[in-house]
């Protein structure tokens, strides 16, 4: 979508350093961290974003390991050490998933 308006606004000196920072930090301009924090959208945070993509890539590692129990059992080559592993991936799941939310909120 083209940008069209144009606004001005004025800041003291401190407070423009102070964002001029704070957008340096987030690795924005100033224009794409000022649009961030009238969007507030959890997606445009980066460190949201690495968090997520992590997230994901955690679980698909552990539906694979799921899947491969869920097979075995299916093969009747169920074991208790396959029952044990299985427990084990879905405590890691549920921590990982508790800790994105702790440190990126419940959105």
């Amino acid at each position: 979508m083209a940008k069209e308006v144009v606004k001005h606004y004025r800041l003291t000196a401190e407070d423009a350093r102070s964002f001029s920072d704070k957008a340096k930090e987030a690795g924005l301009t100033e224009s794409d961290y000022f649009r961030l924090l009238i969007t507030q959208k959890p997606n445009d945070y980066p460190e949201i974003r690495e968090g997520i993509k992590s997230l994901i890539n955690e679980v698909n590692r552990i539906g694979v390991n799921v899947n491969e129990i869920v097979y075995n059992n299916n093969s009747r080559l169920y074991r208790q050490s396959d029952k044990e592993r299985l427990f084990a991936y879905m405590r890691r799941l549920n921590e990982t998933v508790k800790r994105a939310v702790d440190d990126f909120g419940n959105h």
